[in-house]
């Protein structure tokens, strides 16, 4: 598991009348789809009854199409028994958009985040999300921006037969909220294997190509570097206080019996954590 810092003992105390919030942050490394949904619905309960902050889950993905409500089956290039052969997965969403790819070298971040404290405002939301990729993409010389009527993040790719620069994507986003709680989120293309993406439209816009932060500088970039300042950049961006939190106690958080009491949540490092026996995965 790659930890963002070394974990400290730290209180959470929910904050009333503050400006900053605090926000989770949780890596749960590489993770099936199926099993970081599931962390997201335990995490989206808890948070809509108040017994946990706001929360950024980080991850990666084994090979996995997954297509959105707004979705159509027929941007989906590649046959069963293709994908099967290919190891990939494919699931269905209840997240916005349409469809896309998520495997190993993509940064994939799960808000889960109480619009409520903040601003009831979807799009607002959807910015911000956007605002924290460029941001960081900033900080790698790559100057990536919004689409107008498309979500996720863009970028000029290379020059067309009549001298046009053709946009790439370089993120998706695709969102669900529940009483004002986001679940789903981002995927960020750091290292990812781009020729993934010839099995689908990606994100359902014909003509339109992937492209990764690794191909757009010519050279490679650590993970833990980009989800560094993606995290850093998420915290400017929402007003939260980042507190880095072992993935096993968020886990026997979100299996404890429901209570109210959330005056205070003690984070515990990372070995004190593994001796109260809450290492397993959900």
């Amino acid at each position: 598991m790659n930890n963002l810092g070394s974990p400290t003992v730290t209180h959470w105390t929910k904050h009333v009348n503050s400006s900053t919030k605090p926000c989770w942050v949780v890596d749960l490394g590489l993770i099936s789809y199926s099993a970081a949904l599931e962390w997201q619905q335990r995490a989206v309960a808890a948070r809509k009854r108040g017994e946990i902050s706001d929360l950024l889950l980080l991850c990666e993905h084994p090979h996995v199409i997954t297509l959105g409500r707004n979705g159509k089956t027929t941007n989906l290039r590649a046959s069963d028994r293709l994908l099967a052969q290919m190891n990939v997965e494919f699931h269905e969403s209840d997240r916005g958009g349409d469809i896309t790819y998520h495997g190993p070298g993509q940064i994939v971040g799960y808000p889960i985040v109480d619009l409520t404290e903040h601003r009831r405002d979807v799009r607002w939301y959807v910015q911000n999300l956007e605002e924290v990729m460029i941001r960081t993409s900033a900080e790698f010389g790559v100057d990536a921006r919004r689409a107008e009527g498309r979500h996720g993040l863009w970028v000029d790719g290379p020059k067309g037969r009549e001298g046009d620069d053709q946009e790439e994507k370089l993120a998706a986003i695709g969102v669900h909220l529940s009483r004002w709680v986001t679940s789903h989120g981002f995927a960020y293309n750091v290292s990812t294997d781009l020729r993934y993406f010839d099995l689908i439209v990606p994100c359902g816009i014909p003509g339109k190509r992937a492209t990764s932060l690794e191909r757009l500088l010519g050279h490679g970039v650590p993970l833990d570097e980009v989800r560094t300042k993606l995290t850093t950049h998420f915290g400017n961006c929402f007003d939260h206080e980042i507190i880095p939190m072992p993935h096993g106690q968020l886990m026997a958080l979100l299996e404890r019996p429901a209570t109210r009491d959330t005056a205070s949540v003690e984070i515990l490092p990372e070995a004190e954590q593994v001796s109260a026996g809450a290492s397993s995965g959900i």
